[in-house]
């Protein structure tokens, strides 16, 4: 077999890059222990230098190839208007799988959306300052 190529087929998709020893694609929990030693070594740099620094250390949370996936998703959500082509990239076989799991709406994201629809149709901007202040409201409670 040639090296660093790979005629793994899965879900549809070949030509994957990174493969193991054996030249077969690496398995989610591979990756997620790769990730976690990224961040760990990243923390304990990150606290000798906030110990330097007389202050508090900013730290990498746990994450995983899954919140990766999440993600991807949800920032695919944000620009590609087809929930069909959504649903069919990330492999759910129900649509409600991707809209109620991964499709998540920013703040920015829906003051944008108000802003491009006033483009199109004219939303008074009384309506729009009241419904972005009933929302900030709800969080606040």
């Amino acid at each position: 077999m040639q090296r660093g190529y790979n005629e793994a087929v899965i879900d549809g998709c070949s030509g994957f890059i990174f493969t193991n020893r054996e030249g077969y694609v690496h398995n989610p929990q591979t990756i997620n222990r790769a990730i976690k030693r990224i961040y760990t070594a990243c923390n304990e740099q990150e606290k000798e230098r906030a110990k330097q620094g007389h202050r508090e250390p900013a730290l990498i949370r746990h994450f995983s190839a899954y919140n990766l996936r999440h993600t991807f998703c949800t920032r695919f959500c944000e620009n590609e208007t087809n929930i069909k082509i959504i649903q069919e990239i990330m492999g759910h076989s129900d649509i409600s799988t991707t809209m109620n799991i991964y499709a998540e709406v920013t703040e920015s994201k829906k003051k944008e959306s108000f802003e491009n629809l006033q483009g199109r149709i004219k939303i008074s901007q009384i309506y729009l300052n009241f419904y972005l202040n009933l929302k900030n409201r709800d969080k606040q409670r």
